[in-house]
């Protein structure tokens, strides 16, 4: 704007040639309009289109045909200006959009990749800490009754060895998920749902705990991973009461198949209750995580009169 200014003021007050300061306001005016806000624009086409009035009206009289010419180069060159100021702003528009985008992206990916962590996680210890569960109480029985019975322990190594394969499966089935490379070669055994929560609790009845099943409704276009989510509470449940429950435990599962929900309850009356509530153990914390997927909430707590109990309520809808 100063230069602007200054070379048609110089022009009016000086014998300067018109043309190579004309040429010298419009690349200033040019520079201003390309790269400055539209206000700083307008005011340099101002301030050019003045100083060339002025200029011709100190040559002589002012002629409009010759002031209109002038003008005219004036409007173009900055219309010029303006132009590139515009396609210089889109085109760091384009670039910051892109690079905001980049980062949603990057976000996403970091969203996902944890979300993925969460679930692989939440997998590993409910197939792991049950199995290995189920195992050591079967080990330890077995060397019990070796000498006293060795039918019994003969049963119980017989146990180990089931509740051994269905972890290697449930395994098998976990890494055949993880594979990235596509390989569909192998079968790999089937996530567990409904249909496999007898066999669960003949598995924990087996181990030496009883159990005392009831199921109420009927569980009709139940989702997969709803399903999923049903059989690995009541299995958590079940585990935490084998590893904390003490001798003589016993345990209660209800299912309840409601229209519009499905209610869980597990409760044991074991003394093992308080080592089983902490708020950073990992089955707890899955147990929460997988209810709330679906927009239902659980209840874990020690019960007044001794032992544990787990309540879930699971909306039948999908998950959010």
């Amino acid at each position: 704007m100063a230069l602007v200014s200054g070379i048609s003021f110089v022009q009016w007050l000086g014998d300067v040639s018109a043309i190579p300061a004309n040429l010298a306001v419009l690349v200033a005016m040019f520079t201003v309009a390309a790269s400055r806000p539209l206000p700083w624009a307008v005011a340099a086409a101002a301030v050019a289109e003045l100083g060339t009035g002025l200029v011709l009206t100190d040559w002589g009289e002012l002629d409009l045909e010759i002031f209109l010419n002038a003008s005219v180069f004036v409007v173009a060159v900055w219309i010029g200006g303006i132009y590139v100021n515009m396609r210089r702003r889109f085109v760091e528009n384009l670039v910051e959009r892109a690079e905001r985008a980049e980062k949603e992206r990057d976000q996403q990916a970091l969203i996902a990749t944890a979300a993925e962590r969460a679930r692989i996680a939440r997998e590993l210890h409910d197939v792991v800490a049950h199995n290995v569960s189920v195992i050591v109480v079967q080990a330890d029985g077995a060397g019990f009754a070796i000498d006293s019975d060795p039918d019994q322990a003969k049963r119980a190594v017989e146990a180990i060895s089931a509740t051994g394969r269905q972890a290697l499966a449930e395994m098998r089935r976990l890494v055949g998920v993880l594979r990235d490379d596509g390989a569909q070669s192998e079968e790999y055994a089937p996530q567990p749902g409904l249909g496999q929560l007898d066999d669960l609790v003949r598995q924990v009845r087996a181990s030496g705990l009883p159990v005392d099943i009831r199921v109420e409704g009927t569980p009709d276009h139940l989702a997969e991973g709803l399903q999923l989510v049903i059989y690995r509470i009541v299995q958590e449940a079940l585990t935490n009461t084998l590893k904390h429950g003490g001798p003589g435990v016993s345990a209660t599962v209800q299912v309840v198949y409601g229209p519009r929900d499905v209610l869980l309850r597990i409760a044991d009356d074991g003394r093992g209750a308080a080592s089983a509530t902490g708020e950073g153990g990992h089955g707890l914390i899955g147990m929460r995580e997988r209810v709330s997927m679906y927009g239902g909430d659980v209840h874990a707590a020690p019960k007044p009169g001794g032992g544990f109990l787990v309540v879930a309520r699971i909306p039948a809808g999908g998950a959010r």
